[in-house]
């Protein structure tokens, strides 16, 4: 008899291998299933930086008026692209290569999702 628990966890890769999903975790009463590909904050897929967690977009540190980068920039790998709040924290939302900033796909201020696309570079 197989374990039903591994069946459903080869069903729910077998669903997140299309997407840009990083990370999955599914809780219950003496349960948890956690599905993670890797444990950056940002990742790139087709040349777009998607966000690593949930917050609200922040083009610019709330300590600075102006914004972290623009289209045409040049970026190194590690350079902070983007600031994503949640509540009072701020996670830096990261190059994860070098590139030129091609389009930015999301507007200040507005609710980001897990995995939402960010930054194009090319």
């Amino acid at each position: 008899m197989t374990d039903p628990s591994s069946d459903l966890a080869a069903r729910i890769c077998g669903w997140l291998a299309g997407t840009g999903i990083e990370l999955f975790e599914l809780r219950g009463p003496g349960t948890l299933l956690r599905l993670q590909r890797n444990g950056t904050t940002a990742t790139v897929t087709a040349d777009v930086v998607r966000s690593g967690s949930v917050g609200v977009l922040r083009l610019a540190h709330p300590l600075r008026p102006a914004p972290l980068v623009h289209v045409g920039d040049a970026v190194r790998a590690g350079q902070a692209l983007a600031v994503l709040q949640l509540g009072a924290v701020l996670l830096s939302v990261a190059a994860p290569r070098d590139g030129v900033v091609r389009r930015i796909l999301a507007a200040d201020g507005s609710t980001i999702g897990y995995g939402e696309p960010l930054v194009e570079l090319e």
